[in-house]
Formats: C-alpha cells, sequence, structure tokens
C-alpha cells in the first residue's frame, strides 16, 4: 500500500480509514508539523525527504508547487467532502489505480 503525508488541515477519520484499508498514514501532527503553519514548500519538501504521497485539501496552493518541484513522490489534491468513507474509497482506489505516483497530481471530487 501507498506511504502517505497529510498536511494540518486534512481530515482526521479519512487518514483512520485509510490507516484501515492498510496504507501508511503519517499526518503533519504525527511529524511534530501540527499548528506550526509550515509554508506548503515545506510541506511538499518533507513529503519528499519521506518518500511519501502528499495527501491535501490545498489544491490551489499545491497545484503551482506541483509544476515548479515535479519529481515529488505523488499528489492527491482533494475537494472538501463531508462524505469521508466515500473520499477514502476514492482515494484508495485512486493508489490502487495509479502504483507509480512518482510526479503525478490527481484530483480527487466529490461526486
Amino acid at each position: 500500500m501507498a506511504k502517505i503525508y497529510t498536511n494540518e488541515n486534512f481530515p482526521f477519520p479519512i487518514v483512520l480509514e485509510l490507516r484501515r484499508l492498510g496504507h501508511d498514514v503519517l499526518t503533519s501532527r504525527d511529524a511534530g508539523n501540527d499548528g506550526r503553519s509550515v509554508p506548503d514548500g515545506e510541506v511538499l519538501d518533507y513529503a519528499i525527504s519521506s518518500g511519501r504521497v502528499l495527501l491535501s485539501l490545498n489544491r490551489w496552493d499545491f497545484k503551482p508547487l506541483h509544476k515548479a518541484k515535479p519529481n515529488h513522490c505523488g499528489m492527491l489534491l482533494c475537494s472538501v467532502d463531508a462524505d469521508f468513507s466515500a473520499q477514502a474509497a476514492k482515494i484508495h482506489a485512486s493508489l490502487l489505480s495509479n502504483p507509480e505516483m512518482n510526479g503525478v497530481l490527481l484530483n480527487i471530487t466529490r461526486t
């Protein structure tokens, strides 16, 4: 399964479901970065240095970083969705369909 890093605003119920599905999910809180207002570029650098796919709701901020730092380990950028189980299932399915995420940006939207 995928190694994932979530920034601080990502919903924890989705993290729990992804872990239940077998993914190795590291949150910003787990990494000691919670509440520090770490700039998005540094968030991406952390994901890269730890070999993790970045998972975020911050679509508009990370899309330009995808172009600026294309050698990342992958990005899954999500729209806000209150159906946490459905969003976790979409993320899981996207990761299974794209096992090689290096340099790939995927958008996860609600339906």
